[in-house]
């Protein structure tokens, strides 16, 4: 790079005021349009009077936003404003003239704008033969070169080169031919005149050189595609560019003989191999812009696993033995599980039914599915399919669109490379349906044993096998699956666990695992039983054992910063007790203290159904005088509105029966109400407990408390069955309920519950409205006056 500053003149320096540029070079002569963005800058522009002379610097690193003397270039170049553009939302723009180069000596002040001192430099003029004849040729040339453009500037250069003003005439020049800013800046700082055009002429060459290999690659490209789209005009341009620097890479041309060399050498079906053949001598003719589309398509063939295979066990006693040590309990699910692996591994070609795990969150459904595949040697892939909107998520997108995929079955297939892993189809009640069309439509064709032999992915538009495959699915509700779905799968229900059952997970799994996620010996932590029943019963309300799970991480947690503390004493086994629980786990949000129910009238203990699991609630009612009006509130969907409608009809129709005066019930207003009331709520199974919360009210003798209920009820007074049975009782004798009243045809739905519960609650079963009465209410009048009463509720399906 030329020396800065070859020559100066003895002027005395000068403070003016700095615009210092970041990119970019504003020669003597020339104009330059710019955004003002620095606070700096733009109180500078501001702040120019008219014709008032500044200095344009030039930043070394254009990163910098407060550049000192260091940061700056040694020559800057004098200039006035031209014009100053206002633009929307405060911005400023300004035209800028260069006029003459000048010396950067200091930095005066940097606020509220730089200041610098600078003096004048003066070129160093050559007037020699060598000087002009470089002038001459420069001016032949910078004319072809720029092709027309910019003629006003090239015009104005010519005219300084013909008056011998040779300085003006290269910084003009250089101007025009939209050099890079290193290329610039070596012209602005070359102050010997005869160097300078060199440097120009030099830059010109370079241009003129590159404008030429330009032109040539362009006609070759043009020659070879004629009229191609823009994607692989520039694709051929990039590979010409690497043929005539001699640097063309090989990378390509080897990935495509080791993409073809796998094709050939895998185990492909027939129809599969013919479109591969197709495929590759389009590739290998150049299919222009769908060169990538083809290359990536192939590839996906390459990884699938059209022959390739799991080695299996077939030794179903080892798949017990894991679900038992991965799992307490659930004694019938896994043997319906066994039952379909023993059918898998006997019948080659079985065309079974799919299985599918539902029940509330927490229960284990997708541990399961992870215990199949380590027992069975199948390689374990989890599809979550919750908030999946598009079908094209489960059968991918057509090539035809840019950035296809395909679908995540076959995805999930060519990550585990055979194809007869165990697929997890997770969540597939909470699939969505979006505008794109419906996900669940497409699993109809994945989950059928019948058509998934011959499974299409849109990106592959190939069969693919998938029976071979294990596919489970998980679900904590089928309500939201459509009828066709729904018969495509097999249900297996997980229920919630009782009390003692969580007991022995706690202690069997979910304790030495925390100790070991906590780096914890065995020993270290001392929980007996009681304090763990505690910790159920107090601190989780659920089905499942999840809540359980994180109040064991909790106390495991704890203890670590106890050990942590107390490094210097040495802590053998930390002892933790039930009346120690608030200490570590704070207040108990659940207290045992259902069966002190109110002792009022007109409120009836009933129970419901959730995706979580089972759950009790609350049936309010009073009465006032009034015309016979009905009130229902807490957010009831129709079928529970109507169960209400239904129980007073009954009432009012055998008011004789009942001991009531029909004429109460025409001049009593009636008001029901379920709490929780921002909890959306339906279903008809809280008929007889609205009846029997409306009985109580008229009659003035109040449901017993230690009883619940769930039913449906009709007008001629029949009870009929409901669901979720064995849900709702788990979630009564975790309330402490004692006896539950149902439909009798709902005796078949009682087998599945443990033992240990059915010896704790009565189960009746009645056919009749009058047997619920029966069985509910008291047979004398409350002892105690009206009080308030409160209930809670979460989440209900009555």
């Amino acid at each position: 790079m030329p020396t800065a500053v070859q020559n100066s003149n003895s002027s005395e320096a000068t403070l003016l005021s700095l615009l210092p540029l970041r990119r970019g070079v504003l020669f003597p002569g020339t104009s330059l349009g710019l955004g003002i963005g620095r606070p700096q800058s733009r109180e500078l522009i501001k702040s120019l009077e008219q014709g008032e002379r500044f200095v344009v610097g030039f930043q070394r690193d254009p990163t910098m936003q407060d550049p000192s003397h260091a940061d700056l270039l040694p020559i800057g170049v004098y200039a006035k404003l031209e014009k100053l553009i206002k633009g929307p939302g405060g911005s400023l723009r300004a035209v800028l003239r260069g006029e003459r180069r000048c010396e950067i000596l200091s930095v005066a002040q940097s606020h509220p704008h730089w200041r610098v001192s600078v003096r004048d430099v003066e070129p160093i003029h050559a007037q020699t033969p060598e000087t002009e004849a470089l002038a001459s040729l420069l001016a032949d040339k910078v004319a072809a070169v720029t092709a027309g453009a910019n003629a006003s500037a090239i015009g104005l250069a010519l005219k300084a080169q013909r008056n011998r003003d040779f300085a003006r005439f290269s910084d003009l020049v250089a101007s025009t031919l939209g050099l890079a800013s290193d290329k610039e800046v070596q012209i602005l700082l070359c102050q010997d005149i005869e160097e300078r055009l060199r440097l120009t002429l030099q830059f010109l060459g370079e241009a003129e050189a590159q404008a030429d290999v330009k032109s040539r690659l362009s006609d070759e490209v043009q020659k070879q595609f004629g009229k191609h789209q823009r994607e692989a005009y520039l694709r051929e341009q990039l590979r010409a560019i690497h043929k005539e620097l001699g640097d063309e890479s090989a990378a390509d041309a080897e990935g495509e003989d080791s993409l073809r060399q796998r094709l050939e050498e895998a185990d492909l079906p027939e129809p599969v191999r013919k479109v591969v053949d197709r495929e590759l001598r389009r590739m290998s003719q150049g299919a222009g812009p769908e060169q990538h589309v083809i290359r990536n398509y192939l590839e996906l063939i390459a990884d699938l696993p059209w022959a390739e295979r799991a080695e299996l066990s077939s030794d179903i006693a080892r798949v017990a033995t894991k679900l038992d040590e991965d799992h307490f309990g659930l004694d019938k699910v896994k043997e319906r599980i066994l039952e379909h692996l023993a059918v898998e591994q006997r019948v080659s070609n079985h065309r079974g039914a799919i299985l599918t795990l539902v029940g509330p969150p927490g229960v284990g459904k997708t541990s399961l599915g992870q215990s199949i595949s380590e027992a069975t040697g199948r390689p374990f892939v989890r599809v979550a399919l919750g908030g999946v909107r598009d079908e094209a998520e489960i059968r991918g997108h057509r090539r035809t669109y840019v950035g296809a995929l395909p679908g995540r079955i076959i995805a999930a297939l060519r990550e585990v490379k055979v194809k007869n892993p165990l697929i997890l189809l997770d969540e597939i009640d909470k699939l969505g349906q979006g505008w794109m069309g419906s996900p669940e439509s497409a699993l109809l064709e994945l989950l059928d044993p019948e058509q998934n032999k011959h499974f299409t992915d849109h990106y592959l538009d190939l069969p693919f096998d998938l029976s071979e495959a294990l596919f489970l699915c998980t679900a904590n509700t089928l309500q939201s699956l459509s009828a066709p779905l729904r018969d495509r799968l097999e249900i297996v229900e997980l229920k919630g666990y009782t009390p003692l059952e969580k007991l022995a997970i706690a202690r069997r799994h979910l304790l030495p695992q925390k100790l070991r996620e906590h780096a914890l010996e065995a020993n270290s932590l001392d929980v007996d039983d009681v304090t763990l029943l505690a910790i159920i019963e107090r601190y989780t309300r659920e089905a499942g054992v999840r809540q359980l799970s994180r109040e064991l991480t909790r106390i495991c947690r704890a203890l670590v910063l106890r050990i942590a503390r107390e490094e210097e004493q040495k802590v053998e086994t930390i002892a933790i007790r039930a009346d120690s629980l608030a200490e570590l786990l704070g207040k108990a949000p659940f207290v045992d203290d259902w069966t002190e129910r109110p002792t009022v009238p007109g409120v009836a203990t009933g129970l419901a159904w959730t995706p979580v699991g089972g759950d009790v609630l609350f049936v309010e009612s009073s009465r006032m005088p009034g015309k016979g009006r009905v009130e229902i509130t807490g957010q009831l969907g129709d079928v529970m509105k109507e169960s209400a409608r239904t129980a007073l009809s009954y009432l009012r129709s055998h008011a004789a029966e009942l001991g009531l005066e029909p004429s109460m019930l025409d001049d009593q207003d009636v008001h029901i109400h379920v709490p929780a009331g921002g909890i959306p709520k339906d279903g008809p199974s809280a008929g007889i407990t609205m009846l029997a919360a409306l009985a109580s009210l008229f009659t003035n003798r109040l449901v017993r408390s230690d009883t619940a209920m769930t039913g449906e009820i009709t007008l001629r007074g029949r009870v009929l069955p409901v669901g979720g049975i064995t849900a709702k009782i788990l979630a009564a004798h975790r309330q402490g309920i004692k006896r539950v009243i149902m439909s009798s045809r709902n005796q078949r739905d009682v087998d599945e519950i443990p033992d240990e519960v059915r010896s704790e609650i009565a189960l009746i079963f009645v056919d009749e409205v009058a047997e619920v009465l029966q069985e509910a209410l008291t047979h004398a009048p409350p002892v105690v006056p009206h009080g308030t009463s409160s209930s809670v509720s979460r989440g209900l399906q009555a």
